[in-house]
């Protein structure tokens, strides 16, 4: 048998070849696409396993903490502990620790915005005219913010710069109605307009300049910092040199006993006011989930016994303050700019205090240039004096906490296209930072004149005739804490500054192609993360008498580690599930599982502010919840659609070449049915040999795998090579068995119909194209081969096409799931590309097939007058016919298949059947040119004399 078999093969050389070239084509292709998948899939798994690291696996907040648009999408919104004041007793604490699998928890209590002095410098020294006898420059601040689309305005400070002698108070708080001067003198202050410096005439007599400070500090400076101004005296040395009191402009008040200092360069150091959000945490845990006794850069890290102490200075009114880590950078986008004007007729000494402000407001003056500070950069030379420098609540670094700010939730409205516009909330309350009942509290934030986004409630720590504040024992570095993947940090890192980026071409131009910050408005839209941090230790002490509903739970949040997990797998995934779940049961509070998160843009619409900043439509970073575990589980969806398109594309191709190739032998099997052969034999003739065609295939294959996997860039293992053998024999055995059992079981007379019967029921036709139409009726088998063919190659492409669909439309709009999506764009566009060829091949198989049983018929046309390109144009109609039926067939089983792939018919799929199914069309009239092109190979005269 098996020498039959042989000599039938070598007998039949030309068929065999195609027949093995199929098969080889057919099994390389198979484990080639295979391989791409795999590795597709062992790419995206291994992306998400390293890109889903991050410092904690589930989140815990408050009952309620959740919002509705959060539990909608399965999102958290940026700084999610913006808004979260408390809600989590220590108990619960005790209950989430114990729980079984726990490996870190740590809790962060948000007590709200802290106000603290930032000193910015300003050099006056060029605006200064030496040749003037006595002047004044002006000073007009503008707040900026936010890129600079924001600029609060604010009142102006006078440097009065004179060439006279000024004097100055040593002030006695003892001795409230007069002061000593420096020339020895004592002064009525009660007269005066304070202990103010005097300028001394040429008489010998002195002159007060007033300053409106003193009313100021003594009528308690709660009030906005835009509303404060001064006048501030320096004189102007001989020699060009500067006479100054130095320190910043809040420092140097009249109230001080600073001496005086000589400098080249008069600078004006102003006080901004930074609003900075104060937490409470374990330092431990904290250490142990993100390093943060690691990431302290100068200080010494918290302990977890500091708490609030008693530090008033020697002699100095009383002070309490908590011990805390600060931010080595503020994380705020803002600044000052200042134009400067010089009035050089402006005469401030002797002026009533009534009367100052109108006088310089109304001076000629002479613009001097302009100046800008940024925050940042004055908030680094702060840290730079180095930690305690200052000791009496205005230095590096403190900040009050006799009253705290504490700014809620963002509501949004919802526009048609899903698309988030932030809603105002209602004016602060400008006594929300303090009034001037409080002599303690700091000026608000100069941006928080703002339109609000939020709403801000205040928390007040009675004062006790102290001072209540944070004092910074170290500084930390927020890049510095660890544990973070660069898809999956964002936004549910705790200490991370959230950023929004322009979405359109205006909002960019707008933010000059950079992304928005937080402004220093504590309503404001961004919020800044917490970084100040203190210790939960000094948080009932602190807090047991103020107004605060949650002093008995004050934890905003537990971040919670699971133990033995590493990254995202089946595997941590359910560990981590199973441990939210038991958190849940015994404490009651909101659990969101975080590992294998990432964010998620979201597009936002925030209304313009009232400072100048316009319109803008930003895409902002939320947190998509479970992101790896839809990545996972869509990989393996669409890398089982992929193996079964490949394998059912392989299967058909290769039926349509066995049933060709048993068509052909159609005589000489009906003749060894007629000498004795039983069907068996016949069958197993058919299936033996195209089992040793795939077996030669598949070693074969095994060769090919390497190279071609190589030069595509497939990892493809021996195994997997090895596999081709297999395969082969599989595919063939499958393709075959329809083609032998027909075989078998066909009568020997079958061998005498002719190939290509008549089609009876239809009228004679008129048009080339309806003689093409009925040339494909009367083989309908054969035609409906080759339109399957075709179908099976638009279906197969339509429904690869919806599995990139599905896959990407599972996991996109998260920065991990769009990088994860391009990185399998190579493979799928490989199986669409083999499935459309494997398709093509068939096609022009049937074709070839199709002319090759009629070539006698064709002869005859020839003979009758035909030409040529007549019979060209009808093998084109009917492979246009052919190409049309496959198409619309297999364009409505590909959306069939993507309608239930994606669980949805989008247009866009529609489109894509419908652009499939025209290029079906014309691969199948292509196709076709070349069964067409062997028309003029045709024998006539033979064919005729056989006939």
């Amino acid at each position: 048998m098996f020498r039959f078999i042989w000599g039938q093969l070598r007998g039949r050389a030309g068929r065999s070849v195609a027949l093995l070239a199929g098969v080889l084509v057919a099994t390389t292709g198979f484990v080639v696409l295979t391989g791409a998948t795999t590795t597709s899939r062992l790419e995206v798994t291994g992306a998400v396993e390293r890109n889903t690291r991050a410092a904690y696996d589930i989140l815990v907040r408050p009952p309620g903490a959740r919002t509705p648009l959060e539990a909608e999408r399965r999102l958290v919104r940026p700084n999610y502990l913006s808004g979260l004041y408390g809600g989590i007793t220590l108990k619960q604490y005790e209950q989430v620790q114990a729980v079984a699998g726990v490996n870190v928890a740590a809790p962060i209590a948000m007590l709200g915005y802290s106000t603290s002095y930032v000193p910015v410098s300003i050099d006056l020294t060029d605006a200064v005219d030496p040749s003037l006898d006595r002047q004044v420059i002006r000073i007009d601040p503008a707040y900026v913010a936010e890129r600079g689309l924001s600029a609060a305005p604010g009142k102006p400070t006078y440097v009065y710069v004179t060439r006279r002698p000024l004097i100055h108070a040593d002030f006695d708080p003892n001795t409230p109605d007069s002061a000593r001067y420096t020339d020895g003198r004592v002064y009525s202050v009660s007269e005066a307009c304070g202990p103010v410096p005097r300028e001394v005439q040429p008489d010998g007599t002195s002159r007060p300049v007033c300053d409106p400070r003193t009313a100021v500090v003594e009528g308690n400076p709660g009030w906005s910092e835009r509303e404060l101004w001064a006048v501030v005296s320096a004189r102007l040395l001989p020699d060009g040199r500067f006479e100054v009191t130095p320190g910043p402009l809040w420092r140097n008040s009249p109230l001080d006993s600073t001496p005086t200092t000589t400098t080249d360069r008069l600078v004006l150091e102003k006080l901004l006011t930074v609003p900075f959000l104060l937490a409470a945490v374990d330092p431990d845990a904290e250490q142990r989930l993100v390093g943060l006794a690691d990431a302290v850069v100068d200080g010494r890290p918290l302990n977890p016994a500091d708490t609030l102490v008693d530090d008033t200075p020697p002699g100095f009114f009383p002070q309490r303050s908590v011990p805390a880590l600060t931010t080595n950078r503020p994380y705020l986008d803002g600044g000052l700019q200042a134009r400067l004007t010089r009035l050089p007729a402006a005469q401030p000494a002797g002026l009533p205090p009534d009367a100052l402000e109108k006088t310089l407001g109304q001076a000629t003056g002479i613009p001097a240039g302009d100046r800008q500070v940024d925050l940042t950069e004055s908030y680094q030379a702060l840290l730079a004096r180095g930690l305690g420098a200052d000791g009496i609540g205005f230095g590096c670094c403190r900040g009050q906490i006799q009253v705290l700010a504490q700014p809620g939730a963002v509501d949004y409205e919802r526009g048609p296209d899903e698309t988030l516009r932030v809603a105002r909330a209602s004016p602060p309350d400008p006594a929300i930072f303090g009034d001037r009942n409080d002599p303690w509290t700091l000026p608000r934030p100069a941006l928080s004149d703002d339109f609000g986004f939020r709403e801000v409630r205040r928390l007040v720590v009675p004062a006790d005739n102290a001072l209540h504040s944070w004092n910074a024992v170290g500084v930390f570095d927020p890049n510095k804490l660890t544990g973070f993947g660069e898809l999956s940090k964002v936004p549910l890192e705790t200490y991370e500054p959230p950023t929004a980026e322009g979405a359109d071409d205006p909002s960019r131009a707008a933010l000059g192609g950079q992304p928005l910050l937080p402004s220093g408005n504590p309503a404001g839209y961004l919020s800044a993360p917490p970084l100040v941090l203190t210790t939960l230790e000094s948080v009932p002490k602190l807090l047991e008498a103020s107004n605060w509903a949650n002093t008995r739970a004050p934890i905003s949040a537990i971040r919670v580690r699971a133990a033995d997990v590493d990254g995202y797998s089946e595997r941590s995934a359910e560990r981590v599930r199973l441990i939210a779940e038991r958190i849940a049961t015994e404490t009651g509070l909101d659990v969101d599982i975080t590992l294998g998160s990432s964010p998620a843009p979201q597009t936002v619409e925030l209304p313009a502010g009232s400072f100048g900043r316009p319109d803008l439509r930003l895409t902002e970073n939320w947190s998509a919840l479970g992101v790896a575990s839809v990545i996972t589980k869509a990989v393996d969806r669409k890398s089982a659609a992929l193996f079964l398109l490949v394998l059912v594309v392989c299967v058909l191709f290769l039926g349509n070449a066995v049933t060709a190739a048993v068509r052909d032998r159609r005589p000489q099997l009906a003749t060894l049915s007629c000498l004795g052969w039983p069907a068996r034999r016949i069958g197993a003739l058919i299936l033996g040999e195209v089992t040793l065609l795939g077996l030669a295939a598949g070693l074969l294959a095994v060769g090919l795998a390497f190279p071609l996997g190589a030069a595509l860039g497939i990892g493809i293992d021996w195994r997997r090579a090895l596999l081709a053998v297999p395969v082969a024999l599989l595919l063939t055995l499958v393709a075959g068995l329809t083609p032998a059992l027909r075989a078998a079981r066909a009568h020997p007379a079958a061998a005498l119909r002719p190939p290509v019967a008549t089609a009876r029921w239809v009228r004679r036709p008129r048009t080339l194209p309806g003689l093409a139409l009925i040339n494909l009726i009367r083989t309908p088998g054969r035609t409906l081969l080759g339109a399957a063919a075709l179908a099976i190659g638009v279906a197969a492409l339509t429904l690869v096409t919806a599995a990139a669909w599905a896959f990407e439309g599972a996991i996109v709009g998260s920065l991990l799931g769009d990088a994860v999506s391009l990185s399998v764009r190579s493979a799928d566009a490989m199986a669409a590309i083999a499935t459309v060829l494997l398709g093509a091949a068939a096609v022009a198989d049937v074709l070839y097939l199709n002319i090759r049983d009629r070539s006698a018929e064709l002869a005859t046309l020839r003979a009758t007058g035909w030409t040529d390109a007549a019979l060209g144009r009808l093998i084109g109609y009917e492979g246009l016919l052919l190409g049309a039926l496959g198409a619309v067939a297999g364009a409505g089983l590909g959306l069939g298949g993507a309608a239930w792939l994606v669980g949805d018919l989008p247009p866009a799929l529609v489109l894509v059947a419908a652009t499939v199914a025209l290029t079906g069309v014309l691969v199948t009239c292509i196709a076709a040119l070349v069964p067409a092109a062997l028309l003029r190979r045709l024998p006539t005269a033979q064919l005729l004399a056989q006939e």
